[in-house]
């Protein structure tokens, strides 16, 4: 397939664009920056300069190109969020983003259309120890600062499930995301800038980098429109276990160790995911409709990967 990839310089991105060309597929990525315009070009995509959230330019960049489909993997994160606010940007590009991405689909001749979505989108708060179907009530709005985080999700998911004849959307909610971004946490914990909680609160849903690209290339050759897939792996972790590994992997001192109250105080957004949250998800449907099988089954697996390869990023 032709596949017009809008998040291909990002983290995610890094690992998805070789998956997708070792698959056969052709990329054509949108990217708002020459230089990775450039690097994507000598990795063997095409590249398009343009901004997503300016759908005019988006349209007219895109003309007389077609596409079979359409990969939305676009965050605005560069850091681990820690404020609220810090969030706007991606909720935008979730909201009007993934508008503007299917009007360019169509433009291209489109038939098809994955769009990250996130296990976040359960709740901000414990879920209890069950598993989590993708039949579990998703985006509820509680009243509180987190709701424009489920608002934005929801708007992905309606959006692309509900495209309309002609484009079948998928959408895929991913773990927590780790491996890729492992120097980025451990630099930040060396700094002494991303704290852990006391005792081992809270529980998450994970995914390799690598192993979230794998599962996006299946959904997009196999996935089902209409449909929307959990994109985690086996072993669901604390935030202090999984950032206490990724230290001890990257041989950087462990975190430091604050209460939660405190950590809530000075990181509002991600204090919640670090000491709130408790939630375990099935990847059961994944592996069942799209022949996927995580190559990690655990953080610990795919953080020992990492350590075995320089720089972590060609596991």
């Amino acid at each position: 397939m032709k596949v017009l990839l809008a998040g291909a310089s990002g983290t995610l991105g890094h690992f998805l664009v070789p998956q997708l060309m070792a698959a056969g597929h052709e990329v054509i990525a949108v990217t708002r920056f020459p230089e990775s315009a450039e690097r994507l070009r000598r990795g063997g995509a095409s590249a398009v300069l343009a901004d997503v959230l300016d759908r005019s330019a988006l349209l007219a960049a895109l003309e007389g190109l077609s596409a079979d489909a359409v990969v939305h993997e676009l965050t605005a994160l560069t850091k681990a969020p820690l404020r609220y606010a810090d969030l706007e940007p991606t909720n935008r590009l979730r909201v009007e983003g993934t508008r503007n991405l299917l009007d360019a689909g169509r433009q291209m001749g489109a038939t098809r259309f994955v769009t990250q979505s996130m296990f976040l989108g359960y709740g901000f708060r414990d879920l209890g120890s069950e598993p989590l179907t993708e039949d579990a009530p998703f985006a509820v709005p509680t009243g509180a600062k987190t709701d424009p985080v489920l608002a934005a999700l929801k708007s992905t998911e309606d959006q692309v499930l509900g495209a309309g004849p002609g484009i079948a959307g998928t959408a895929l909610r991913y773990g927590l995301f780790y491996g890729g971004d492992s120097e980025l946490f451990a630099a930040m914990m060396s700094r002494r800038r991303l704290p852990v909680p006391f005792g081992r609160t809270g529980t998450l849903a994970l995914i390799h980098h690598k192993d979230a690209a794998s599962a996006t290339v299946a959904a997009l050759e196999r996935g089902a429109g209409g449909r929307v897939y959990n994109v985690v792996d086996n072993t669901p972790a604390t935030w202090r276990e999984l950032m206490e590994e990724i230290a001890r992997t990257t041989r950087t001192p462990g975190p430091i160790v604050l209460p939660a109250a405190l950590i809530r105080l000075a990181a509002p957004y991600i204090g919640q995911v670090m000491t709130r949250i408790n939630v375990r998800v099935s990847n059961e449907r994944a592996r069942t409709e799209l022949g996927w099988t995580p190559r990690f089954p655990g953080y610990r697996e795919g953080l020992a990967a990492n350590m075995a390869t320089a720089g972590g990023h060609g596991v």
